[in-house]
């Protein structure tokens, strides 16, 4: 019996893009569990609280905004880079911002990927299941980060 796939970390303060995003990976089928952390400072909990948490049951992928209340996006993604615990772990900036300072600011701490959220509804259900797919099923991590324990 093969152990369970790895889960998805999305962190997503918008209640409306939270529902689409996870319909869109219900409708991929996966079969990653996603878990949710509404804001920077839940996300850094998840991932750093728990010093028990073994490697391989890290995230296959942290999908990121960066509008999020009490730390954003970009102070979360800092904080993944710099732990060696984190560090490897695909990060997608998945972001309404248009603002080029944060894409290059991104980039420049080591986002593997910066999605801008389309507006309309069918894009951006389309825009998700592409991540979903391509990071939860396509992408190979490196050793220690495999998507099964």
């Amino acid at each position: 019996m093969s152990a369970p796939l790895k889960p998805i970390l999305l962190v997503e303060d918008n209640p409306l893009d939270l529902e689409l995003t996870l319909s869109a990976f219900e409708k991929c089928k996966l079969g990653n569990d996603v878990t949710v952390a509404r804001d920077g400072a839940e996300a850094l909990d998840y991932l750093f609280l728990e010093e028990e948490r073994p490697l391989h049951e890290m995230p296959v992928v942290i999908i990121l905004d960066i509008k999020l209340p009490k730390l954003d996006g970009l102070e979360v993604l800092e904080k993944i880079r710099q732990h060696p615990k984190t560090r490897y772990i695909p990060v997608v900036m998945l972001t309404s911002s248009r603002e080029e300072e944060d894409l290059v600011r991104s980039y420049k701490l080591g986002v593997n990927a910066f999605v801008v959220k389309p507006v309309g509804y069918k894009e951006f259900f389309a825009a998700i299941y592409e991540l979903g797919m391509f990071w939860g099923v396509f992408n190979e991590p490196p050793p220690g980060f495999r998507k099964r324990g």
